[in-house]
């Protein structure tokens, strides 16, 4: 079969794409998730901001991602920078949005007990807020990831390399067999990282939510 001939003899250059492409989409989210969470808990605290920082996440969700790629070229080149800036950027609104939405949906009476036995506001934060929004929270991150790790495979379009590099190279040189080794390694890298992620969700969700 001409899609297992091409795995065999393409194994090491398939293997240093899919790291590729594991570095540009883990960055971006990452970064999304030290800074969207803790904006997402700031616009809980500061309800004017809430509106001015989700409709700027909006917009950057709503620019198309060939066209942010072409918009940063002139600023920061081509290559895995500015790759991770535009998924970063587009990893923000999920993360910031269901932070929001998740602490927002606490029950007041869980907060008022909290504040009853002494607690600061951090400590409210902290044991109360945080672990009855976590599955919203992590939904979030679930749904960001899936989505950049979908997006990262146009990043090969400016020079960032992963899984997209299969597929642009496949079309252009009429080669199904290339097409589909970046696409179905893309979605089995998106299927584990939602798995992976219910997993780590799992484990953080304290014994007595589960």
């Amino acid at each position: 079969m001409q899609l297992l001939d091409y795995v065999q003899n393409n194994m090491n250059n398939i293997i240093r794409l899919t790291i590729e492409h594991l570095q540009i989409t883990g960055i971006s989210i990452i970064t999304a998730i030290v800074i969207g969470v803790p904006l997402g808990i700031i616009v809980t605290r500061y309800k004017r901001l809430a509106d001015p920082i989700l409709a700027s996440a909006n917009i950057f969700q709503t620019i198309p991602s060939i066209a942010f790629f072409g918009i940063l070229i002139p600023f920061m080149g081509i290559g895995k920078e500015t790759a991770i800036l535009v998924l970063f950027l587009y990893a923000l609104l999920p993360i910031i949005k269901n932070t929001y939405t998740g602490i927002n949906e606490v029950s007041p009476s869980l907060i008022d007990a909290g504040r009853g036995m002494g607690m600061t506001n951090f400590q409210i934060l902290r044991m109360v807020e945080l672990p009855q929004s976590l599955a919203v929270i992590m939904a979030g991150v679930r749904i960001a990831t899936v989505i950049n790790i979908g997006s990262a495979t146009i990043a090969a379009y400016i020079g960032a390399g992963g899984l997209g590099e299969l597929i642009f190279k496949g079309i252009q040189m009429y080669r199904n067999d290339m097409i589909l080794v970046g696409a179905i390694l893309a979605a089995l890298l998106a299927v584990v990282a939602d798995k992976l992620l219910g997993y780590v969700e799992h484990k953080l969700t304290p014994r007595g939510m589960k």
